[in-house]
């Protein structure tokens, strides 16, 4: 699972919400929430900023040996 990913479900998890709920919250559709949680390559980067900020978050560019 990649660092988005776990960062996603641990951080919905200690806020009490299930998928369903994030999903309602957050905007997103319950598939994507899912789908960004077991870490899917292909998922688009614009939502998954929306899901990083209901944590106060977001993804930038990086290296990708920097993780």
């Amino acid at each position: 699972m990649n660092v988005i990913a776990e960062f996603v479900k641990k951080s919905r998890r200690e806020a009490g919400l299930t998928q369903e709920e994030f999903a309602m919250r957050s905007g997103l559709g319950l598939r994507f929430v899912r789908e960004l949680e077991q870490g899917k390559d292909s998922v688009r980067m614009d939502k998954v900023n929306v899901a990083l900020a209901m944590f106060g978050m977001e993804a930038v560019p990086g290296r990708k040996d920097d993780r």
